[in-house]
């Protein structure tokens, strides 16, 4: 049996080009939950893991965003 894929929300936020803010937002908004919580090797912040399948659907999904800079 294999294990998942867990991605820490920098990782998350990454792949889906936003803020690591927004990242937690819209994972939220779209019902991803996190797998489990580790502790940062350095800082021993916790951390957030999520399941990398889970996220790249949120991105297939995603419709472009509004342009503002746009005449």
């Amino acid at each position: 049996m294999s294990t998942p894929e867990l991605w820490t929300i920098d990782i998350c936020a990454d792949h889906l080009g936003i803020k690591e803010s927004s990242a937690r937002s819209l994972l939220s908004r779209r019902d991803v939950e996190r797998v489990d919580t580790i502790r940062h090797p350095i800082s021993g912040r916790p951390l957030a893991r999520y399941p990398a399948d889970k996220v790249r659907a949120v991105a297939a999904d995603r419709r472009p965003g509004r342009r503002t800079d746009k005449a």
